[in-house]
């Protein structure tokens, strides 16, 4: 039992660390106004490492041995531990997921912002591709999500027409 009680504790502590980055993960971003889609693009992909790596040592042979003496002892401590696991799987889904459709639209950010303002030939597609994303991705097709991309890519044109302006 004096194993099984440090072995809940250590579990603890695991399960505490896993929700603080959860949570950071819900929180609201902070970025600059004038930040690109680029930007959305990178958000997501260091998610999908973080959660990556994450799960990688969930699966870990070290921590699936504490889990199975904790299984046979019938710890209490489990039951937080498995929805943990799920809420981790999910965030990690989310993200690779998230990754694979914004990097659908990757083609269009340099276009976007190294065209000069007549940059009309690249945003129905741009457009498309957006839509595209809208109806067929299981998590990205939110509100904010959507919001935050269209966001972006309004500032990045916005950047390309100052950057115009300034040059000629």
């Amino acid at each position: 039992t004096e194993v099984t009680e440090k072995l809940e504790e250590v579990v603890m502590i695991w399960t505490k660390q896993i929700r603080q980055v959860l949570v950071e993960g819900e929180q609201i971003r902070r970025e600059a106004d004038d930040v690109g889609p680029s930007a959305e693009l990178e958000h997501w992909k260091s998610r999908m490492s973080s959660f990556n790596s994450l799960l990688d040592e969930i699966k870990s042979s070290r921590v699936k041995k504490i889990i199975s003496i904790l299984q046979a002892a019938r710890s209490k401590t489990l039951k937080q531990w498995k929805e943990l696991d799920g809420n981790i799987t999910i965030a990690a889904n989310e993200a690779k997921d998230n990754v694979r459709y914004l990097y659908t639209l990757d083609k269009f950010f340099s276009p976007l912002a190294n065209a000069s303002p007549v940059m009309m030939e690249h945003i129905p597609s741009l457009m498309n591709t957006v839509c595209m994303i809208y109806c067929t991705s299981p998590y990205y097709n939110t509100s904010e999500h959507m919001t935050s991309l269209f966001l972006k890519i309004t500032n990045q044109m916005i950047n390309t027409c100052k950057t115009y302006l300034c040059e000629g």
